[in-house]
């Protein structure tokens, strides 16, 4: 009886050794995001819609969650709306030109 205490007592013990380890490790460094990112992300965070939504972004490259969050999220900000507003009254209501990478980067030189 006193070694089944005995062997309970130090596993758990092991197991709370063990979860401290692991949120030693995974505790996230201070990033240089700004606020408004770091805001975004944590909405993103708490309004996870379903389950299969998790599972989904997951299993999805960095590029799909960046081009994901650009469209459902980002566009639809105010951010997005004042920024659009700023530059259309700047160019006189005339707005954007599709154009190739190698076209886009040249005006950029």
């Amino acid at each position: 009886m006193v070694s089944v205490l005995l062997f309970t007592l130090a596993g758990i013990i092991l197991m709370v050794a063990l979860w401290s380890l692991v949120e030693k490790r995974t505790a996230r460094p201070k990033d240089g995001r700004s606020d408004y990112l770091k805001a975004a992300a944590g909405k993103l965070r708490d309004n996870v819609k379903s389950q299969p939504y998790i599972w989904r972004w997951l299993f999805q490259s960095s590029s799909e969650r960046r081009r994901d969050y650009y469209r459902n999220e980002y566009l639809q900000s105010d951010a997005w709306k004042r920024k659009r507003y700023v530059v259309l009254r700047r160019d006189n209501w005339r707005w954007l030109v599709s154009i190739c990478k190698p076209c886009h980067d040249s005006k950029h030189r």
